[in-house]
């Protein structure tokens, strides 16, 4: 019982209101409040068990996928849940499903892209999940170039359909979640042709399976693509192949927001811009963000919990030896984590206001600050999955070896997590994306078009590129002017040497891609400097508490320095600080660190994950780690017989020298 009466005393350090930090991290206190029952109520029911998850085989790991989100939506029901409450019931259930992309991509697709008339047939009997819905844009042979897609719509104006078609076999249909075995419907996208010309890719609604037996309509071709990385993990989802054989659609089964064809055949857009198809796009990539927040506060519980827990060397004259987290090789590999936990909540809660405000301006045909917020959330998706799926394989070596059993719940996490820096945009293809938008953006600084939103510091670009860091003592570091002056200067200088670089090319495209790794690095800088800005301002506006505020301002400084230390070449290279001004950087971050110690715990509890979310023996609330990782090992399969299968066939014979040798 000692681990467990020693959490308690960890947690008797803290130096704030942990419920007040649980506020903090859910958003408000009806949010906390929402989270907190159903977290509960999820943990208390037998079916949502997943201790088992990693050892079904994969047909027994599905049907359990399907029991788990049956169960779930009956609950739903019973509950009479509100939009918010069964959100959160599947993400606290903690296992990818078919219903992710009903409810995440299939009925966003209909609101986004249908017409009104549209959506009050498709949306009601997908909202009852009278049908179950996919979302069919990746094919086998494209991914990324949307506009390489193979699939064809052709109009057939004799029948008022279209004709989707797989004409290859790099356009099958490949990844869809859902699509495997449960999908009744998709939003598939192909290439729409009428009278012979190609109108480019659009969304259509085509239905997959029979409502009555589940099975494939007549013309259609599907199943699943079959095992992928780790154990349990996202092998509960069924993610698809399909291929369409002439496969015919009633004609207003085209997703007609934008665009329609009529029923002559003829092709026409309509008064609603082409922009609005954004809208789902920027709402899909806020909402990852605030996923990898997600991800990445559950390793680093993880890690902190039993970084508190595991002691190893420095025990002098017979006492306990040193408890690791107070290693200072494992807190500036730890608390960065732990800071970069809390940052992406922030940046992903601004950027929840973002999609809010850039859709009540598209809704008013105001796009002036479309293409900004479709590059920024591209940039801060791709920005805060990769550092997420680093950081989960950084907290399982931060718990030794223990950290390898899947027990331990990283390298699950790991497995399921690591998708999300290809899906919805590869990360270094967004990045890309970003620094087209920077490039254009450095381009008219001299003209009356002034920057926006997160790029309004470009306006300021002549001051940044000569302005000098007056840091002079590692406290000035402090500062929340100096951080911020440092990073857009950073982020300035790089943009703008890119865009020098490219002018010397008299093929603007041969530039772009001779210089592309330069240009990922400066969207990096451009994308970090959001978020830093975005933790300071939530700093600055809305944290409530003393206590709570004090350890979030040591928190979005150890932020700053820490990827002030990671990408110190940048900011020395550039001119933007001295050497030295990065050792005094470097000094206080260490200085950071033992802030950091006594709240540690307290601050991953702040997150209020329950030991079901957590699935860890190794990130328990109660410390109580050893007999647990004892009780677990237990439990595999392989001991439920002393002697093993296959001993006398196999063993038996080795050992007792019976092997036969055979004659060449």
């Amino acid at each position: 019982m000692e681990a467990l009466d020693y959490h308690a005393g960890e947690r008797s350090k803290a130096e704030f209101d942990v419920e007040e930090m649980k506020i903090v991290w859910a958003g408000s206190r009806h949010a906390y409040e929402i989270s907190d029952r159903i977290a509960r109520l999820v943990a208390s029911d037998p079916v949502f068990r997943k201790d088992n998850r990693t050892m079904l085989s994969r047909k027994d790991l599905f049907k359990d996928t399907l029991k788990k989100a049956a169960h779930a939506w009956k609950r739903i029901i019973e509950l009479r849940l509100s939009e918010e409450e069964a959100s959160r019931m599947r993400f606290f259930v903690d296992q990818p499903a078919f219903t992710d992309l009903h409810w995440g991509m299939f009925i966003p697709a209909i609101k986004g892209q249908g017409t009104e008339e549209q959506q009050q047939k498709w949306l009601p009997v997908a909202y009852k999940m009278q049908i179950i819905g996919c979302y069919a844009q990746t094919e086998l042979g494209h991914g990324s170039n949307v506009q390489g897609l193979e699939t064809t719509a052709t109009f057939d104006p004799q029948t008022d359909e279209f004709v989707i078609h797989s004409p290859t076999l790099t356009s099958s249909k490949w990844w869809p979640g859902g699509l495997g075995k449960a999908s009744t419907h998709a939003v598939v996208y192909a290439r729409l042709i009428t009278d012979g010309q190609d109108h480019g890719v659009h969304g259509f609604i085509v239905q997959l399976r029979s409502l009555d037996d589940h099975l494939p309509l007549p013309g259609i071709t599907v199943g699943d693509i079959g095992m992928k990385f780790g154990s349990g993990a996202y092998n509960s989802m069924d993610n698809g192949v399909l291929r369409f054989d002439h496969v015919r659609i009633p004609r207003d089964q085209m997703l007609m927001r934008v665009s329609q064809v009529t029923r002559e055949g003829k092709y026409m857009h309509s008064d609603v811009p082409r922009q609005l198809v954004y809208g789902t796009m920027v709402y899909v990539r806020q909402q990852i963000v605030l996923d990898a927040s997600c991800a990445l506060s559950r390793a680093v519980c993880i890690a902190t919990r039993y970084s508190a827990v595991r002691r190893q060397f420095g025990s002098q004259n017979g006492g306990p030896e040193t408890q690791v987290i107070n290693y200072k090789t494992q807190q500036s590999r730890l608390f960065p984590l732990l800071a970069s936990a809390y940052a992406f909540r922030f940046v992903g809660e601004w950027l929840n206001w973002l999609y809010t405000d850039v859709t009540q301006r598209l809704q008013a045909n105001d796009f002036s600050t479309l293409s900004e917020a479709h590059a920024c959330t591209a940039g801060l998706k791709s920005l805060t999955t990769t550092a997420t799926a680093d950081a989960i394989e950084e907290c399982r070596k931060l718990c030794g070896g223990h950290g390898y059993l899947s027990s331990s719940g990283l390298p699950e996490l790991f497995a399921v997590y690591v998708p999300a820096c290809t899906y919805e945009g590869d990360n270094i293809v967004l990045l890309l994306q970003v620094a087209r938008f920077l490039m254009k953006t450095v381009a008219q600084l001299g003209s009356e078009k002034k920057p926006v939103g997160t790029t309004a510091y470009m306006g300021r670009a002549e001051y940044l590129m000569q302005c000098h860091c007056d840091v002079q003592r590692a406290e000035d570091w402090l500062k929340p002017s100096v951080i911020v002056e440092a990073f857009e200067a950073r982020a300035a200088r790089m943009s703008v040497a890119c865009a020098k670089s490219l002018s010397k090319f008299s093929n603007p495209e041969e530039g772009f891609a001779e210089l592309s790794a330069d240009l990922v690095e400066a969207a990096v800088a451009h994308c970090q400097l959001i978020v830093v800005s975005k933790f300071i301002e939530k700093l600055q506006r809305d944290i409530p508490g003393k206590g709570v505020k004090r350890q979030m301002e040591i928190l979005c400084n150890v932020y700053a320095l820490s990827i002030l230390h990671k990408h110190l070449g940048d900011f020395v290279s550039t001119g933007c600080i001295t050497p030295k001004q990065g050792a005094l950087a470097n000094e206080q971050l260490r200085l950071l660190y033992t802030q950091v110690r006594p709240n540690a715990i307290a601050l991953v509890d702040a997150f209020n994950y329950t030991d079901h979310y957590l699935s860890s023996v190794l990130g328990r609330y109660d410390g109580n780690v050893y007999a647990k990782l004892y009780e677990e090992a237990w439990k595999d399969p392989l001991n439920d017989t002393v002697v093993p299968d296959g001993y006398h066939e196999y063993i038996r014979p080795i050992l007792k020298q019976q092997l036969r040798t055979a004659r060449l």
